[in-house]
């Protein structure tokens, strides 16, 4: 069961939703609020992990409300009115964008993919790497791996001049790996932003990725965008 919150200016959108929420046993309501403010004390009191978020309301809006809450921001589904905004909701990685009025199969298949995610990202973060090689064992704390690349079945992991050969695939990886501090930036290679030294444009959108220990990598067009809001985003 996940924990959800609702929020919406709207009465009656409001009181729909609860409605059709109820007949899932995979949800619990964690509560209701009618604009940005009430939103924000709700998601730092009950913490929800999914938000159905109205876009349009007086005072904050709903991206005004994910910019205050930040890292606490739950993940977002939009559900509004007004499809003019759908490029900027994903933009801030919004799970789906539900235009009203949308029907009980629209919703409970977004919430399907939703809880999916969420499931998955429940997974115990990796915090340390252990390579195993004859005679030694190696204990690689995340803080000290400049990127991962994928090689098979297994994966190299890039630490200073030393390279460590794992046995896992980069996706099984990925998926226990702190995304505010890892990002892919190619279908084989995912980096440590904070070992990111610069960025340069290449043709296409693509960009070259320069790591501070000297490596040289090439971020895909789709992969580059995303980087760039990381590095903008990370202290």
């Amino acid at each position: 069961m996940i924990r959800a919150l609702i929020v919406d200016d709207e009465r009656l959108a409001r009181n729909r939703l609860v409605r059709l929420l109820r007949r899932r046993e995979d949800v619990e309501l964690a509560g209701v609020a009618a604009n940005g403010d009430e939103a924000l004390a709700m998601i730092a009191k009950t913490r929800p992990e999914l938000v159905f978020l109205d876009i349009k309301m007086p005072g904050l809006s709903g991206f005004d409300v994910i910019a205050a809450a930040g890292e606490r921001m739950p993940h977002v589904i939009f559900t509004t009115a007004f499809d003019a905004y759908a490029l900027q909701a994903f933009e801030v990685h919004a799970l789906d964008y539900l235009l009203k009025p949308f029907d009980e199969e629209r919703l409970f298949a977004s919430l399907d993919r939703a809880l999916s995610l969420i499931r998955a990202a429940r997974v115990p973060r990796l915090e340390t790497i252990v390579v195993r090689t004859p005679g030694r064992i190696v204990f690689l704390s995340l803080n000290e791996v400049d990127w991962l690349e994928a090689a098979g079945n297994y994966v190299y992991v890039h630490a200073g001049k030393e390279r460590h050969l794992l046995r896992a695939t980069l996706k099984q990886l990925e998926g226990r790996l702190d995304a505010r501090r890892f990002t892919r930036v190619h279908r084989s290679a995912i980096v440590n932003v904070t070992r990111v030294r610069e960025l340069r444009p290449r043709a296409h959108g693509d960009a070259d990725v320069i790591l501070r220990g000297g490596a040289e990598l090439v971020a895909s067009r789709t992969y580059a965008a995303r980087l760039r809001k990381r590095m903008s985003a990370h202290p």
